[in-house]
């Protein structure tokens, strides 16, 4: 069987899959990744990007981290694309357990994927460092300079993970607890290179790890199914054909 094949019949036959994916995943949205030559580290901007996505950038420069925020991080516009839409379609069709992701566009949920675990938090939440009063993203792209709380007058913050900040220790369990359980598990759109994230995919202890992504990973010579493509085609011509 051709790879496609190979993948179709592993999706078909599994009931409890895991999605595992990164930043490629909403580069066919429009959405830039990282680490690619066109990606966002990849550019010029006053201070380096891992900088001013920092705790300590965010607590000492918050006007600036703000100013690139805005800019660089935010796409209001974006929508669901062909990987997000025929993963949502694996989940309500029985196949699909779980889907853990990088990102924070919250296009999974858009597309109609249900359990979502958000290792990086998500641009859709933001909270007021003082009160918890929480903000949706469009009261972060309305405001002026730094958004404050109307109700307290406190910084409100996006619930994204910055550099030198911890992931959510619930959100680690529910993904470690679905990736141990999965019997396939699919990794998509992400070099493999963040950690803690990127160690998740140690906890399967399953014999069905395909690793979707168009340039190899280090973990490609441990995956039982390498294909270096386009989420998009490679999904599409595996389950939304």
């Amino acid at each position: 069987m051709t790879p496609i094949e190979t993948l179709r019949q592993w999706i078909l036959e599994s009931n409890r899959a895991v999605f595992f994916g990164g930043a490629g995943v909403s580069t066919e949205s429009g959405i830039p990744d990282f680490r690619s030559d066109s990606g966002i580290y990849k550019k010029k901007f006053m201070y380096p990007a891992e900088t001013m996505l920092s705790h300590s950038f965010f607590v000492h420069k918050t006007a600036e981290f703000y100013d690139f925020y805005k800019t660089v991080m935010l796409y209001p516009d974006a929508q669901p694309n062909a990987c997000h839409k025929i993963l949502a379609q694996m989940e309500a069709d029985g196949h699909i357990a779980a889907v853990v992701t990088q990102n924070i566009d919250g296009l999974h949920q858009a597309a109609g994927s249900r359990t979502v675990w958000e290792l990086h938090g998500s641009v859709l939440r933001n909270y007021c460092g003082k009160c918890r009063a929480f903000y949706d993203l469009d009261y972060i792209l309305r405001s002026n300079g730094i958004p404050t709380c109307s109700k307290c007058g406190g910084v409100v913050k996006p619930d994204v993970v910055l550099y030198e900040e911890g992931l959510d220790g619930h959100t680690i369990d529910g993904a470690v607890t679905a990736i141990r359980r999965a019997d396939l598990l699919i990794v998509g759109g992400t070099s493999l290179a963040v950690y803690p994230a990127a160690g998740l995919i140690d906890y399967y202890r399953g014999h069905r790890l395909v690793l979707i992504n168009l340039q190899p990973t280090p973990y490609d010579d441990r995956a039982d199914l390498v294909i270096h493509d386009k989420l998009g085609n490679v999904l599409t011509n595996a389950y939304g054909g």
